[in-house]
């Protein structure tokens, strides 16, 4: 049974609790993993270290496979952020559920549309400011819009909106089919007793590692699509 977001209102605008606490909860571990592996630092690096290091590296990778290492180093601290705090965020329904009173308290971030709306936004939003930050505006304008020849403005206008929506609904859709996934098979353990934990509880193990797997795959797409469209428009055809 799915419940329901318990919803509150700030100046006419509403806000889910559920959203609310787990977007904060991801910021939070983000920041403590990110402080506890590079606490301490040296040149014989401990697990910690060589973890973060590891993500690092495969950021970079992850750039440099989009545009010229001199040119994306300026986005390597976005990537590596962007990763982290979607992977942790695809990955944070599957570890809790907290529902009170018929309200759902806790759940994947990704899994609501508004979020990952938000973040393809924020992604797309980028990628023009800084395509007019290195070409400057007309130059920016020129070469995304009326080259090669003008007659394509319109399918390019209509582009920006399918990225910015394939962005989002892409990451939004497995995420949140997951979740309801999972929650259907914990229903079928519990349907009867002892009789269906024997088929439930392995399909839900199961079924959660297939979602970790999912989760950052997920997150690998969104950060390697927002380096392509960054070098879209940052470099001149």
């Amino acid at each position: 049974m799915e419940h329901e977001s318990k919803v509150i209102e700030f100046m006419g605008i509403g806000f889910s609790v559920d959203i609310l606490i787990s977007v904060i909860a991801t910021c939070l571990l983000v920041f403590l993993f990110c402080y506890f592996c590079t606490r301490n630092l040296s040149i014989r690096p401990k697990k910690g270290q060589l973890v973060i290091e590891y993500i690092a590296d495969f950021v970079k990778n992850m750039i440099s496979s989009s545009m010229d290492w001199k040119t994306g180093e300026q986005f390597y601290l976005l990537g590596f952020t962007l990763f982290l705090f979607i992977w942790v965020a695809n990955i944070l329904g599957l570890v809790l559920i907290l529902n009170i009173g018929g309200y759902s308290y806790w759940k994947s971030p990704t899994a609501s549309p508004v979020v990952t709306l938000a973040l393809a936004l924020l992604v797309i939003l980028l990628t023009h400011y800084f395509g007019a930050k290195e070409q400057g505006f007309k130059n920016y304008f020129m070469n995304s819009y009326i080259r090669p020849v003008p007659a394509l403005m319109p399918i390019k206008l209509l582009e920006e909106f399918t990225n910015t929506l394939t962005l989002a609904l892409r990451l939004y859709g497995n995420i949140y089919a997951g979740e309801i996934l999972l929650g259907l098979i914990a229903s079928l353990a519990n349907a009867a007793g002892p009789l269906t934990w024997v088929i439930g509880v392995p399909l839900q193990m199961v079924w959660q590692g297939f979602s970790i797997f999912i989760g950052s795959i997920q997150a690998f797409v969104f950060t390697t699509l927002t380096m392509v469209y960054l070098s879209h428009k940052i470099e001149s055809e």
